[in-house]
């Protein structure tokens, strides 16, 4: 699919994959989706529409396996619902039950068929080519929800562009976080993953609510009506993921999870994140040492593909088609040496705002809470505050100080305005108090010394 340049972020997206028609076109072998049949029925009574429902799967695909299990008396009959076998109700045999037992020694592994990995693979690799370009009408766009100056959005155009990593520094509260995530609302776009993958029927858990956005609304959820359709519903249709990490992160979780009681697996984080962005948040700050971390993204960063291994020892290839962006207040120079930073193109400071861009920030903040901005609140802060403690601008502290005052407006029972008496409280709970020290030296007074008398 060839995308225009100019195309909309809305209506870039990928095509649908199609349906497929039989066995065969799954990539999966009948013994999979036989045990897979014969596991749904161990959850419950279901017609042959339900069934194939919830293996989202067309009936006429699963139909010959449905009449093999029946001749094998693993299922029986217990009514009907509508027209044709699809319409019947069925429900495992004492034998059925023991041998979903069995199966489920393998896996108890439920839900949607998976899809083999030479078709995500395939299909990664030909969507890799398809990734939209964005222009700086488009990135100016994707950030209007923000105040960004032009000379960081010019440096942001080509680092989306290029779909590798980048590395976002700077003092903290300058809004590393939200302009990393902002990357991914300025590709805009959408696409499928399956909701699992098959590797040696293997299975492994792809789609994850938490950190992927449904563009229909019944994606997810099990139709009580099967009709024809035209494309493989076993992928699921999202938005372009956008999947944000911090502290939390742990090199565990940049491989397989492999539950032993269920005995399948869950997609590390990045692999989630193909496709779309991955934010690495306060990098410096994980629990693990940084050198770590990028040593186990060295290979992926250089060579655009990562390999994941199984509990079994199997090892195997997928795509790393994702933009990472490290997100940091530590200099990058303390985390990495120079050999991982050239393998990250692209390093962008966030600077403090400038006073004018702090006064759009606040206004943006203000039309937000629906409370009245006048720009005298900013000359005010600029000179009772800010020039006369040396306190720097950051983005963060208009959002912080408007809700302090909102708040004490709400603690005194009063409407939310913005007024001096209650910016100074605002002010006097949300900056550090200055030390004697700090005063007098302000004040070009003597600086007080220990022992000295009042």
């Amino acid at each position: 699919m060839n995308v225009p340049d100019d195309a909309p972020a809305a209506e870039i997206g990928e095509t649908a994959p199609p349906a497929p028609h039989d066995i065969a076109a799954t990539g999966l072998s009948a013994d999979v989706l036989l045990q897979l049949v014969v596991k749904t029925l161990y959850t419950g009574e279901a017609s042959g529409h339900q069934l194939a429902e919830r293996l989202r799967l067309a009936y006429s695909v699963i139909e010959a396996l449905v009449d093999h299990v029946r001749i094998e008396r693993l299922v029986e009959v217990r009514g009907t619902s509508g027209a044709g076998s699809a319409g019947y109700r069925y429900a495992l045999t004492d034998l059925g039950r023991d041998r979903a037992h069995q199966f489920q020694e393998v896996n108890q592994y439920v839900g949607p068929a998976p899809v083999p990995l030479d078709q995500y693979v395939a299909r990664m690799r030909a969507g890799a080519g398809n990734r939209p370009r964005v222009d700086a009408d488009r990135v100016a766009h994707g950030f209007e929800h923000l105040v960004v100056s032009r000379g960081v959005l010019d440096q942001l155009g080509p680092a989306i562009n290029s779909g590798k990593s980048v590395f976002l520094y700077g003092p903290p509260g300058n809004g590393k976080t939200v302009i990393a995530e902002g990357i991914g609302s300025t590709l805009g776009g959408d696409l499928f993953i399956p909701h699992a993958l098959d590797v040696d029927s293997q299975i492994i858990t792809m789609f994850d609510p938490v950190n992927h956005v449904t563009v229909d609304a019944d994606e997810t959820a099990a139709r009580p009506v099967v009709t024809s359709d035209a494309r493989d519903r076993r992928w699921v249709h999202i938005r372009r993921p956008v999947v944000t990490v911090g502290g939390e992160l742990t090199l565990d979780m940049l491989d397989l999870t492999f539950n032993p009681i269920a005995r399948f697996y869950e997609a590390p984080i990045q692999l989630k994140a193909n496709g779309g962005v991955f934010v690495v948040d306060d990098f410096g700050r994980q629990r693990i040492r940084p050198r770590d971390l990028l040593n186990r993204w060295i290979v992926p960063l250089e060579s655009r593909v990562d390999y994941l291994t199984l509990h079994t020892g199997k090892k195997f290839e997928v795509p790393f088609d994702v933009l990472i962006v490290f997100a940091t207040n530590l200099k990058p120079e303390s985390l990495a040496d120079e050999a991982f930073l050239r393998r990250i193109p692209y390093k962008i400071y966030a600077k403090n705002p400038t006073a004018a861009e702090f006064s759009r920030i606040f206004e943006m903040n203000c039309r937000r809470a629906r409370v009245r901005f006048d720009p005298v609140v900013v000359e005010y802060l600029q000179r009772r505050y800010y020039g006369p403690r040396n306190i720097e601008m950051r983005a963060c502290q208009p959002r912080d100080l408007l809700n302090h005052v909102l708040d004490l407006a709400a603690y005194q029972k009063r409407p939310p305005s913005i007024t001096r008496e209650l910016l100074d409280a605002a002010c006097a709970s949300y900056f550090l108090e200055e030390s004697e020290h700090q005063a007098s030296a302000r004040r070009g007074e003597p600086v007080p010394v220990a022992g000295d008398e009042a």
